[in-house]
C-alpha cells in the first residue's frame, strides 16, 4: 500500500508507516500533475498540509484513493463531505499542534508588549548611534501578568493558549458558541497539577474586557473581527491572529491601529497568503510570522505519528 505525503511528513511518521508495511513517498508533486501521479503510482493514501488542495475533480479522478489525511487542524483545502460521500476516509490531527500555536501566540504577545519586534529591527541599525533614543522609544512596555486575555474560539488551540495565559498569571475570558465551559488542567514539572474551570461569556463581553485578544476560530464566510468589533475593544488593546487568514478584516485592523484603538497586533496568517498586503508587511505596529504556528519539531513528530496510527487503524 502506497502513501504520498505531498507536503511532507516527519521521520517518525515515515518510520511508523514503513514498520507497518507501507511504502511512503515524500515527493512534492505539483497540483496540476497530482491526479496523474496518484493514478500512475497506485497511491492509496494522500497526505497534505496547507499547500496541496484536494477538490472534487481529484477525488473523482482517483478511484484508487482510500484515505485523505491533513497534517494539522483546518481542512478547508479538502472537499471533506464530498470525499466522505464517495467512501473515502478523511483524517486530520486536531490536537497535535495546539501547544505549538499557543507558544507562538505568546511569543508574539510578549514581544509586542515590550516592543521586541521593533527593537530587534532598530538595534542593528541604530544601536550604536541612537541607543538612548531607542531606549526612550521602547521604555513603555507592559506586563502580561495580571492582565486579561480574551480568547475567541475555545476549542483545543484556544484552550491550550488559555493554559499558557493562566501559567503566566493572566485572567482568561473566553467566547465559543458551541461550549459553555471547560476545565483546564495545568501540568507542572514536578507532577503537580492545577485545574481551572473557565465559563464562556458573550463575544461582546470578551471584547470589552480583554487587554489582549487571541483568535482560534476556523475559516468562515464573514469576518470574526471587523470594524464593529474593534469599536467594542478597550483602547490600546493588543491582538493576535494565528488562526486563519480572513477572520480579521485587515483593512479595519490597520485603521484601528492608526486610531490608537489597537496598540499593536500579531499576524501569523493573512487574507492574501502567500502574498500578504505590503501595508501589513511595512507596518511597524505589527509582529509578523509566515504561518508557522504549528511549525515546531515536536508538533511535526506528533502529527506524523498520529496520521500513521490512524492510517494503520483504518487500513490495517
Amino acid at each position: 500500500m502506497k502513501v504520498l505525503a505531498n507536503d511532507g511528513i516527519s521521520q517518525s511518521g515515515i518510520d511508523a508507516l514503513e514498520k507497518a508495511g507501507y511504502e511512503v513517498s515524500t515527493t512534492t508533486v505539483a497540483q496540476e500533475q497530482l491526479i496523474n501521479y496518484i493514478n500512475d503510482k497506485d497511491i492509496a493514501v494522500l497526505l497534505v498540509r496547507s499547500a496541496t488542495t484536494v477538490r472534487k475533480d481529484l477525488i473523482d479522478a482517483c478511484p484508487g484513493l482510500k484515505i485523505i489525511g491533513r497534517g494539522g487542524v483546518g481542512m478547508d483545502n479538502i472537499d471533506v463531505e464530498y470525499a466522505r460521500e464517495k467512501g473515502l476516509h478523511v483524517i486530520n490531527t486536531p490536537a497535535a499542534s495546539s501547544h505549538s500555536v499557543a507558544e507562538l501566540v505568546f511569543g508574539h504577545l510578549y514581544g509586542l508588549a515590550r516592543f521586541l519586534h521593533n527593537s530587534n529591527r532598530e538595534m542593528p541599525l541604530e544601536g550604536d548611534s541612537n541607543f538612548k533614543g531607542l531606549k526612550k522609544a521602547y521604555a513603555k512596555g507592559t506586563e502580561l501578568k495580571g492582565k486579561t486575555l480574551g480568547v475567541l474560539g475555545f476549542g483545543r488551540i484556544g484552550q491550550a493558549t488559555a493554559k499558557v495565559a493562566l501559567g503566566a498569571g493572566m485572567k482568561v475570558v473566553a467566547f465559543d458558541p458551541f461550549l459553555e465551559k471547560a476545565d483546564l488542567t495545568l501540568e507542572f514539572f514536578d507532577g503537580q497539577t492545577v485545574t481551572f474551570e473557565i465559563e464562556t461569556i458573550s463575544k461582546e463581553d470578551v471584547l470589552k474586557q480583554a487587554d489582549f485578544i487571541t483568535l482560534h476560530v476556523p475559516a468562515q464566510k464573514d469576518y470574526v473581527i471587523d470594524e464593529a468589533e474593534f469599536n467594542m475593544m478597550k483602547d490600546g488593546v493588543i491582538l493576535a491572529n494565528a488562526a486563519r487568514g480572513g477572520v480579521v478584516n485587515e483593512v479595519a485592523l490597520v485603521k484601528a491601529i492608526e486610531s490608537g484603538k489597537v496598540a499593536r497586533a500579531a499576524l501569523d496568517v493573512f487574507e492574501k497568503e502567500p502574498k500578504p498586503e505590503v501595508q501589513l508587511l511595512m507596518n511597524s505596529a505589527l509582529s509578523l510570522t509566515p504561518h508557522t504556528g504549528a511549525a515546531t519539531n515536536e508538533a511535526q513528530d506528533r502529527i506524523g505519528t498520529e496520521l500513521a496510527s490512524q492510517i494503520i487503524s483504518i487500513l490495517g
